[in-house]
């Protein structure tokens, strides 16, 4: 698919784990464990958006794309946007995945699912989820849940995301994971949008798009990848990681 390419924001300055997107796991800084399964999705090219020279010279090092932004960037979607001309100076892509730089165990061919909505010429925006299959997540709000009708037995046009147990009643609830295929004029749009009154609520940015009438949908896929945001998530990594290679 030579009109992909996936973009990945990271910073040092996390708030839960300074300096996370050089944390070691099995060997590799995490930023350079996410570049590679996005390089083995095969989708098209990857590079690693970036305020941090640290970053960037270790990316660079090990073989990646690196594109230095400004630091003051409130969101993943602004740094990868002013990077996408750097990293595609052709404007030859026409679908830009923004994939979170502290997704070490993301399962490459998921990568491949965020892109499928995008066939139908009616979504700006394509992502993914998982059916909550543990039930202190039910509740958790920390844990987004989309709220979606279904579009086929995979695939839910999205109408909600929320950090509360929804949808009400009897069925299955989809834990968000925050990875977005976006097509190139849609992130411009999107981009350009001020933020909206359900996003600073929620604190869930993918609201603004809804709330301004953008559409996304969501593939369903089997499992969620470990986030990164403090210390024991990091150990988890590892322990995952070294469990794959033993």
């Amino acid at each position: 698919m030579p009109d992909v390419l996936i973009l990945i924001p990271a910073r040092m300055a996390s708030t839960r784990l300074p300096g996370k997107a050089l944390a070691d796991i099995a060997g590799e800084p995490m930023i350079v464990r996410v570049m590679r399964r996005a390089q083995a999705a095969r989708l098209g090219p990857v590079a690693v958006a970036t305020d941090s020279e640290a970053i960037a010279a270790c990316i660079e090092k090990a073989g990646g794309l690196a594109v230095m932004t400004r630091a003051d960037h409130t969101s993943g979607s602004d740094r990868i946007f002013e990077a996408l001309d750097a990293a595609d100076p052709h404007a030859s892509a026409r679908i830009v995945i923004n994939l979170q730089g502290d997704l070490p165990t993301i399962t490459p061919s998921d990568l491949s699912r965020a892109v499928e909505p995008l066939s139908d010429g009616a979504v700006d925006i394509g992502t993914l989820a998982a059916e909550i299959t543990r039930p202190q997540e039910r509740s958790d709000p920390n844990v987004v849940k989309v709220v979606g009708a279904p579009v086929s037995a995979r695939r839910l046009r999205a109408l909600y995301f929320t950090r509360a147990t929804a949808p009400w009643g009897e069925g299955p609830l989809f834990h968000h994971i925050g990875v977005y295929a976006y097509r190139r004029d849609a992130l411009a749009r999107f981009v350009q949008l001020p933020p909206s009154p359900l996003e600073q609520r929620e604190r869930l940015e993918q609201l603004r798009a809804l709330e301004a009438g953008m559409r996304i949908d969501v593939s369903i896929v089997a499992s969620v990848p470990l986030g990164v945001d403090t210390m024991e998530d990091l150990e988890r990594a590892r322990e995952l990681v070294a469990g794959t290679m033993s």
